[in-house]
């Protein structure tokens, strides 16, 4: 490609990426401005502790069966 058409390219992708930073700046006034920015980010912690827990249940799992697949070999 050619220099013109790169520096296009790159200009272009940073005017999105600015408007749709400053697009989410107003949600998220609009959001605190009504009460509901704590809702969400209750729901995201929610979602995240959720995720933890399923990680660390998943990891004990595995252990027990890795612990029965080396107690059968020996």
């Amino acid at each position: 490609m050619s220099k013109f058409k790169i520096f296009s390219l790159i200009c272009l992708l940073l005017t999105t990426v600015l408007d749709t930073a400053s697009a989410q700046t107003n949600n998220a006034d609009f959001m605190r401005s009504i009460g509901k920015i704590y809702a969400v980010v209750a729901v995201i912690v929610l979602i995240f502790i959720g995720i933890i827990i399923f990680l660390i249940y998943l990891e004990r799992k595995l252990s027990r069966m890795e612990n029965q697949i080396i107690n059968r070999k020996e």
